[in-house]
């Protein structure tokens, strides 16, 4: 069954890797989209190869540019937060700059276009909220300084809201990707497990926005595997590496 003919789905991130995708599938089901991102000329582009598909160009570090966006998207049924900052950073190489802009796009951003959004979502008892988070997020990992922690943020806000907004009427959902194949990820000199291409994340995505349930992990072991290094004690977790007290 497809529920998503109709909906207004305000997508944030939408004008690379599995945002595109996204929005290209979302389309395809008769979703009307309303693409935000940085790049006005890339959400132009979009925009033209899609049938129901609008631009509103949004930095989600900036709130005055997050309400403009809000304004121009209009009412919708939904809203996804998929914009996303990366960069490998490991503690020896602290770079406090770039931490705090992964933490600024990737958990900041999606607390500023919320703000836009959830109360009138509370108010008309409907709306769908759906968060774009990590596997990285549900332990700390090497080379992870900001991503992670926006991550994991991401998750715990997700959940919160969840128990908050029980029996309002309105969904929440996070979903968890693993290593897709994205001009972000090209930037790890390490083996990526399952690496997906945004297409095949995509399908997931879209597959978890027409059902109900809370949490969707992504690919099939690696997120099984992920989730049970999660509930490892520290002490086996971190055997063979710097201890502390």
């Amino acid at each position: 069954m497809n529920s998503l003919h109709g909906k207004t789905i305000w997508l944030i991130g939408a004008s690379h890797g599995l945002g595109r995708e996204t929005a290209r599938q979302l389309d395809a089901l008769g979703a009307r989209v309303i693409l935000s991102a940085r790049s006005a000329e890339a959400l132009e582009q979009l925009a033209d190869e899609l049938t129901q598909a609008r631009p509103a160009a949004v930095d989600v570090t900036d709130p005055q540019s997050v309400a403009s966006a809000a304004r121009l998207a209009g009412p919708v049924d939904a809203v996804i937060y998929n914009a996303g900052a990366y960069e490998p950073l490991r503690t020896q190489n602290w770079d406090t700059d770039a931490a705090l802009r992964m933490i600024d796009v990737n958990f900041n951003g999606a607390l500023r276009v919320l703000g836009q959004v959830v109360p009138g979502f509370v108010k008309s008892g409907r709306g769908e909220i759906t968060l774009i988070g990590s596997l990285a997020g549900y332990r700390g990992l090497p080379a992870a300084i900001g991503y992670g922690a926006s991550k994991a943020a991401l998750i715990s806000l997700a959940e919160t809201m969840r128990h908050d907004l029980k029996g309002t009427g309105v969904t929440v959902r996070i979903i968890n990707p693993g290593f897709i194949k994205t001009r972000l990820t090209e930037k790890n000199s390490f083996a990526m497990p399952q690496l997906m291409t945004p297409e095949q994340a995509a399908a997931h995505v879209v597959r978890a926005l027409q059902s109900r349930r809370f949490r969707t992990d992504f690919p099939r072991p690696f997120s099984w595997a992920i989730k049970a290094f999660a509930l490892l004690p520290d002490w086996l977790a971190y055997r063979g590496r710097q201890t502390g007290g």
